[in-house]
């Protein structure tokens, strides 16, 4: 038994309870109040962790405490029916909310202190009941995994459920998704989604609900917002600054998560956002070509193949990459070249060799911002007639699923090419925009 373990045992505290912690620092007495979390399983075991009123947790050596008190044990709590809680109103629109995982799905347990995935998405929904003065909502739960656990094959169950529902009378769907994979998703669902004209918006948040700073609630009032918006579309809807004050809404194929924490990570990449959208119900469309809102029956297109790798290009490559990649039977791959497309010389002749056998090559750059043109450098050009396909101002992670979409349509090499180099969801900006880098 670890010493916190020990502590809790001796003093009869359980994680829940309130509790009041004297410790002694440089001969000081500090006062700590806060709920008991569970021991991190990875830790030493010498430490109390409680949260304090303020939403932090604090961290107290155990050696450190001169005594411990208990204010509160919380009880079990009765649960309360959703549908009795939340009754429909005709006059509002009808949107779905549908539960995939992530830090937007995550709950607070008022009986431990803790923050879990919330078990339904009527706990989700709970959590900010203003969202119900927009719209009558509709919560499922498809799945509750973590956004790096994604798959393919999820990116057709939720392609099925967002069709199901749309077809069957909701006005609009959100999504609530892990951010670290959701453009991955976002990009999906633009290509599986065919005849979409209702707005499909995929949510997450940066920071848990537990914490003070938590972007969890606003980026779900801006994304029911959105999904009754006249909008027929995928777009992401997250912070659009630092602040609270607005989120923006981005095309499905054309975001990127650019911050692993700040409120506004995402970004759209060689294109504007489709809109701003404040939480109190404005909603600006910033001039961008989008769909208008109809009544169009969604047909759901999922043919993948999985066979796809997604490759950086980086100093000292080994050629030996493409080779054990063609090997293992891949049938597509997207690389990640440097500046307008490239990868070192030495790895072009078994890229020559992969597309001979049958293998699509796609070229995207790491830059992220611009456009790829193997037109203008001698490695370009060799890429270009050892039949690698430019894949325009694509993002690296939108070709790498278009590629598996176009893929599981046909093998044809030019078939193959024409559809890549096709825009079907605005994947591909017509011309180079200069007033969308981000400085």
């Amino acid at each position: 038994m670890r010493k916190v373990e020990r502590f809790m045992t001796e003093n009869n505290i359980r994680i829940g309870d309130y509790v009041s912690i004297v410790k002694v620092e440089n001969g000081e007495e500090l006062t700590y109040e806060g709920r008991v979390m569970s021991p991190y399983e990875l830790s030493k075991g010498e430490t109390l962790t409680i949260k304090l009123d303020n939403g932090y947790n604090v961290g107290i050596l155990i050696d450190s405490i001169k005594r411990v008190k208990l204010i509160e044990r919380p009880e079990a709590s009765e649960t309360v029916e959703f549908e009795e809680v939340f009754p429909k109103r005709p006059e509002l629109p009808d949107v779905m909310i549908i539960g995939t995982g992530g830090t937007i799905a995550s709950r607070i347990d008022y009986k431990t202190g803790a923050v879990h995935p919330a078990f339904t998405a009527e706990e989700l929904a709970k959590a900010v009941p203003e969202i119900f003065e927009i719209a009558n909502i509709t919560p499922k739960l498809l799945m509750n995994i973590l956004s790096e656990d994604m798959k393919p094959g999820y990116w057709a169950r939720i392609a099925h459920e967002v069709a199901d529902a749309l077809n069957s009378g909701e006005d609009g769907v959100v999504i609530a998704h892990g951010t670290d994979t959701l453009a991955y998703t976002a990009a999906a669902l633009s290509f599986m989604l065919g005849n979409l004209s209702k707005p499909v918006v995929l949510v997450g948040a940066q920071r848990s609900s537990d914490r003070p700073s938590s972007d969890a609630a606003m980026n779900l009032t801006c994304s029911v917002r959105m999904a009754t918006a006249d909008f027929g579309g995928v777009t992401v809807v997250m912070h659009g600054e630092t602040g609270d004050t607005y989120c923006l809404a981005h095309r499905g194929t054309k975001v990127r998560k650019m911050h692993t924490s700040r409120r506004d990570a995402f970004r759209s990449i060689n294109d504007i956002p489709i809109a701003r959208v404040w939480p109190g119900g404005k909603i600006e469309f910033l001039g961008g070509d989008h769909k208008k809102r109809g009544d169009s029956e969604v047909v759901v297109d999922d043919r993948m193949e999985e066979g796809v790798a997604l490759v950086k290009a980086f100093p000292g490559m080994s050629p030996e990459i493409v080779d054990f990649l063609v090997d293992r039977g891949y049938k597509g791959l997207v690389i990640e070249g440097t500046g307008l497309g490239h990868v070192p010389t030495y790895v072009i002749d078994p890229i020559q060799s992969a597309t001979e056998e049958g293998v699509t090559v796609c070229m995207t750059s790491q830059c992220i911002y611009g456009r790829v043109n193997l037109n203008v450098y001698s490695t370009g050009r060799r890429l270009l007639k050892a039949g690698v396909i430019p894949c325009e101002d694509m993002l690296p992670e939108t070709a790498y699923v278009k590629l598996m979409w176009v893929l599981g349509h046909t093998d044809d090499p030019k078939e193959v090419r024409r559809m890549m180099l096709r825009n079907y969801a605005g994947e591909i900006t017509p011309y180079t925009r200069f007033d969308t880098f981000l400085r």
